[in-house]
């Protein structure tokens, strides 16, 4: 049996990892600024991490949701207390599609309706409803395209409200900072502008914070800087940092029941363990605050770079924009100097997405390889 062919792969063949670096089966080092799609949060392999995931596997492993678990509750408390976002109940899943599926979900069931506002260039996920609230139409299929989703322009007011008014809109799904799209981010006042109009319509907000969630932009949600309150908050990638867990914050305002929601695998003890791990390290250790300094010194770093036309993002969610395709730049980073960054659907963005635990010493060596990369970059 081979393998089903979906995904093109660099010849790059990672055995183990430390907190920035992987090493492949010839103990090459390699430097991790991707951290697997934003998914390292407190870097590869962290000594209390692995304990607590070590411990928990000696102890039970998993168990369905209907037992008491009281690592869920102790992440719910931790949560509220790091995000401050008290006024949320937890539902625990399995990955980011499967948050923003039930945070579709959830927004349906308590309006009654069944539309989706999403916007150009978002990505939300590869399963029934989050893929068809995601701007790509190739990897949405016919059984999909049955959801009825209207793409507005990030920052679009008018064409919101006119979507807004075609009636029958239970949610609309928004990342504060576009991941796969390219790092764009709408202004404040478009923030506070479509919760007005949600309630108006009577339609539920959800701010997908899989990507730019768990401190990575400074804040531990991204739409915190923004000050508005959404309805539903899922969550994922840096919350494990690597083991398979999501969720969805839903305000206290929207009431549950039982069957509701379900996951067989969602909120395992396991996962309860490496979420648990992940919010005390990145307290221990000011990792929001870290993510915020080491960003401040990376856009100081590259301030001078000219090749450099723009720089999108906060925090260590950052884009590095060209006027010119960056594959081969950033292929030549990974084969030759041995650097992990990662792209966009703007095939002129380099993504910035390291472990919160990255370093000066760090951004530096990023900083001279890519400065010699682009020597012989076609542009």
């Amino acid at each position: 049996m081979g393998l089903f062919n979906v995904y093109p792969l660099f010849d790059v063949t990672p055995v183990r990892a430390q907190d920035v670096f992987i090493y492949d089966e010839n103990d090459v080092e390699y430097l991790d600024l991707y951290g697997g799609h934003a998914v390292i949060s407190v870097g590869h392999s962290h000594p209390e991490y692995v304990a607590r995931l070590s411990d928990q596997l000696s102890k039970i492993a998993f168990y369905s949701n209907s037992i008491q678990n009281p690592l869920q509750e102790e992440m719910a408390e931790k949560l509220a207390r790091l995000s401050g976002c008290g006024d949320y109940d937890l539902f625990l899943c399995n990955s980011g599609a499967e948050a923003n599926e039930n945070a579709l979900k959830v927004a349906s069931f308590a309006t009654g309706k069944h539309k989706i506002i999403a916007f150009k260039n978002s990505f939300h996920g590869r399963t029934s409803a989050a893929v068809a609230a995601t701007d790509n139409p190739k990897i949405v299929a016919p059984l999909n395209a049955q959801q009825e989703v209207i793409f507005c322009e990030l920052g679009d007011l008018a064409a919101v409200q006119k979507a807004l008014e075609t009636g029958d809109v239970c949610a609309i799904i928004v990342e504060t900072i576009q991941g796969v799209g390219g790092l764009d981010e709408a202004d404040r006042s478009f923030f506070h502008e479509i919760y007005s109009l949600s309630r108006k319509h009577h339609c539920l907000i959800i701010a997908d914070e899989v990507q730019s969630g768990f401190g990575r932009t400074g804040d531990f949600f991204a739409f915190q800087k923004h000050d508005w309150t959404p309805d539903l908050i899922p969550i994922a990638k840096g919350m494990g940092n690597g083991f398979p867990v999501g969720g969805v914050l839903i305000h206290h305002d929207i009431k549950a029941s039982f069957g509701m929601l379900g996951t067989t695998f969602g909120g395992n003890h396991l996962a309860c363990a490496a979420v648990n791990a992940v919010l005390d390290i990145i307290e221990k250790e000011q990792l929001m605050q870290a993510a915020t300094d080491m960003s401040a010194y990376f856009l100081d770093q590259i301030k001078d770079i000219p090749a450099i036309k723009r720089v999108k993002g906060r925090g260590l969610m950052l884009g590095l924009e060209f006027d010119f395709p960056i594959a081969d730049l950033r292929k030549d980073l990974i084969l030759n100097h041995h650097i992990f960054t990662g792209n966009s659907k703007n095939p002129n963005l380099i993504r910035i997405l390291p472990s919160l635990t990255v370093q000066k010493s760090h951004i530096d060596t990023f900083v001279d390889a890519l400065k010699t990369a682009l020597k012989t970059a076609v542009q």
